[in-house]
């Protein structure tokens, strides 16, 4: 009787179908742009804003790229697994699909992570106006200087229940966003002019500890006592806002807001190859050897800073 019940092909086609349901976090698309790219190094030159309609006065006066720009280079990545022959011939197809569709999830997780070191850098890393991603003194053109860097003082929320930076009261976090949302919209373009005007779609990304506040700081009135005070954004602005779980955030009394209603982003993620299988099947001599196959995706891809005006870091004190 043949006992050769699964094979490499069968673990392949596994990988496959797992791949068709893999999908990116939703976050993910709302705060990135994803482009593609057919060599090593991309360059983006950013063009400054749109210029505003003028009276046509002596011919078009058309505006160009400025002299910022930023390179993303292409890093290769992979993921693999080792199966043993004896599984493989002892059928242990559930098993085996379950470690299938975790490879398959590795590209959009590994998206998340990139991105979120990208944020946790933030800080202390350049963007493409030479300044630090989340700073206090970004400018270009006639924007005058300007920041994305929020402090919010909590204690000086208007509100009836405090806590602490750590573990803010709903109302402090309610503040705490609109005092972010209030500095994004404040944003001025290289002409000097209102860059995020009209915004009304924001995603705060909040690490583990501040997420179910912040999820309750968008969602509803808070208590009896402060329903006469409550500040709720949705509510009070009409705002469109969603609190979305990052759990690789590491920080304790910060999270972000990205505006998500602009085609251009705070996040470039750049894609050069998409996840691609590749594997060491039963006739190699890694098997010979080993009594094992190998299943890997690779890729090449990296991410980089977009447009500092699409995201705030707060910082609660």
């Amino acid at each position: 009787m043949d006992q050769t019940l699964l094979t490499t092909r069968d673990v392949v086609g596994m990988y496959r179908l797992a791949l068709e349901d893999a999908r990116d976090l939703s976050w993910l698309t709302k705060v990135t742009n994803l482009f593609k790219s057919d060599q090593a190094l991309e360059t983006y030159p950013f063009i400054g804003q749109v210029p505003a309609m003028r009276e046509w006065l002596g011919g078009r006066s058309a505006k160009g790229f400025t002299a910022n720009s930023l390179s993303i280079a292409n890093k290769h990545y992979e993921a693999t697994i080792e199966i043993a022959l004896r599984d493989l011939r002892r059928d242990k197809t559930d098993q085996l699909e379950l470690r299938i569709t975790e490879l398959a999830n590795q590209g959009p997780q590994h998206w998340a992570s990139l991105v979120t070191t990208l944020l946790l850098n933030g800080d202390t890393t350049v963007c493409y106006d030479g300044q630090y991603f989340f700073d206090t003194d970004h400018s270009e053109g006639s924007s005058g200087s300007q920041s994305n860097k929020i402090s919010v003082d909590i204690s000086a929320a208007p509100t009836q229940v405090h806590g602490v930076v750590a573990a803010p009261s709903v109302e402090e976090m309610q503040f705490a966003i609109l005092q972010g949302i209030q500095g994004l919209m404040g944003l001025k373009d290289n002409q000097g002019r209102p860059m995020n005007q009209g915004a009304s779609s924001f995603t705060v990304l909040a690490p583990t500890g501040l997420w179910l506040t912040a999820a309750q700081a968008v969602s509803a009135v808070t208590t009896v006592n402060s329903a006469a005070a409550n500040l709720n954004p949705n509510v009070l602005t009409g705002l469109a806002i969603d609190v979305a779980l990052n759990a690789e955030l590491t920080w304790t009394d910060s999270f972000t807001i990205h505006r998500t209603d602009s085609p251009m982003k705070a996040i470039i993620r750049q894609e050069e190859t998409m996840p691609q299988i590749k594997v060491k099947d039963e006739t190699s001599e890694y098997a010979f050897d080993n009594d094992a196959i190998q299943v890997g995706i690779d890729s090449w891809r990296n991410g980089g800073y977009g447009f500092w005006q699409r995201a705030a870091k707060v910082i609660l004190t």
